[in-house]
């Protein structure tokens, strides 16, 4: 069944998980996930009032930062646990390291070739650098949940978790990027094949390794579907099923996002006890998440589609306002830090417009951009459980 938009995949919540659920764990037999495995800290609360903490990692050493081929951003991204939490809190995805493979060698295919492989509902996670434009289906990543690619002139590593709902990019200048098997806070835990230092996704910071403390420069990955990705972007180059690996791509072993379904739905448990608990909205409501210095902030994503723009504003007292401007081409959201103009969506041409009455497209207006990206709400407030949520 096919959707014309993200958006109405996202209206689509509500429902209960299905009683089974056959995970994507390579050739493993024995890798359905036990949610027993681990407890976090909870917020009983359901506020994130509980936890105002913020901390860092110690910085990396200085000897492997010398060494190492991976680009390492110039400010350390902000953790709320230290790395030792985080490490005691790993626990196995019921695979071997690479029990899921990274596809290392991908393949793509024009707008014209793909036929009726991917509807125009399907999800996909879309990339554009130099102006080379890409679409990673979701239900190739569901079985691989990192592509080693080149695009445009960067080598990236694409990257996608089930179980969070996070799709991100990240600089990686050759060095490959592997699934190590294991997961924090139900989040995708990877290690690069350099020196095997280990990154959760979401953090985008190694929490062991020679690399400990280092944060990744982030690369935007936007969610879409498909047709409005191909709407948008008519010459993006798709990635096939030519893997390599003997995959049903046709069969998500979670559920569906099209319409939602199974593990994706919003109302759904979680497979495993978060880091922390937060009931300001169900556990699988998407948002779209950042992490300034200022502290992690969260938009909802369903609100955001309704109105078009939201400002942090309304809801802390920060001196920095942050703006979330929804992107109705392609189904996604953009971050900006504000100033002091007034910002209003024109629902009728999808642009934003400024007292003077002036019409920005949502990703180009004149303000300084902020790296964000979509997350299922538990793993965002689990990570991060003193974020400010604007809904």
């Amino acid at each position: 069944m096919s959707r014309p938009s993200r958006r109405h995949i996202l209206a689509l919540a509500g429902g209960t998980v299905l009683g089974g659920l056959a995970g994507c764990f390579g050739d493993s037999d024995d890798g359905l996930y036990d949610s027993d495995e681990t407890a976090g800290d909870t917020d009983t609360e359901g506020d994130g009032a509980s936890a105002t903490r913020e901390t860092t990692a110690d910085g990396p050493d200085e000897s492997a930062l010398e060494e190492t081929d991976i680009p390492i951003a110039d400010e350390q991204l902000p953790l709320e646990y230290p790395p030792e939490t985080l490490r005691e809190e790993t626990i196995s995805g019921g695979v071997p390291k690479d029990g899921i493979p990274s596809i290392d060698d991908p393949t793509f295919e024009g707008v014209d070739d793909v036929g009726n492989r991917l509807d125009d509902g399907d999800p996909v996670f879309g990339l554009v650098i130099d102006g080379d434009v890409r679409a990673y289906p979701q239900s190739v990543l569901v079985y691989h949940e990192i592509v080693n690619d080149n695009v445009g002139t960067e080598s990236v590593a694409v990257t996608y978790c089930p179980l969070t709902g996070t799709a991100m990019g990240f600089a990686r200048n050759g060095v490959e990027f592997g699934v190590s098997g294991t997961l924090v806070n139900s989040n995708l835990v990877m290690y690069d094949r350099e020196g095997d230092s280990r990154w959760p996704q979401m953090l985008a910071t190694a929490i062991d390794g020679p690399l400990e403390g280092a944060s990744l420069e982030e690369v935007p990955v936007h969610w879409s579907t498909w047709g409005q990705w191909k709407s948008t972007h008519p010459e993006t180059q798709v990635l096939t099923t030519d893997t390599g690996y003997a995959r049903d791509y046709n069969s998500d072993p979670y559920g569906a996002y099209n319409p939602a379904g199974g593990y994706y739905r919003e109302d759904s448990p979680t497979m495993f006890t978060p880091l922390s608990t937060d009931e300001r909205l169900l556990n699988k409501r998407m948002v779209l998440g950042a992490r300034p210095a200022d502290g992690a902030l969260a938009f909802d994503l369903e609100r955001l589609a309704d109105e078009g723009v939201l400002s942090s504003a309304s809801v802390t007292d920060r001196e920095e306002t942050y703006l979330a401007v929804y992107d109705d081409r392609i189904g996604a959201g953009h971050l900006y830090r504000s100033d002091s103009d007034t910002y209003e969506y024109d629902g009728d041409t999808g642009t934003v417009v400024t007292a003077d009455a002036t019409a920005y497209e949502p990703d180009e207006l004149p303000l300084e951009s902020v790296y964000a990206f979509d997350a299922m709400w538990f793993a965002w407030a689990g990570f991060y459980p003193s974020t400010a949520l604007i809904d």
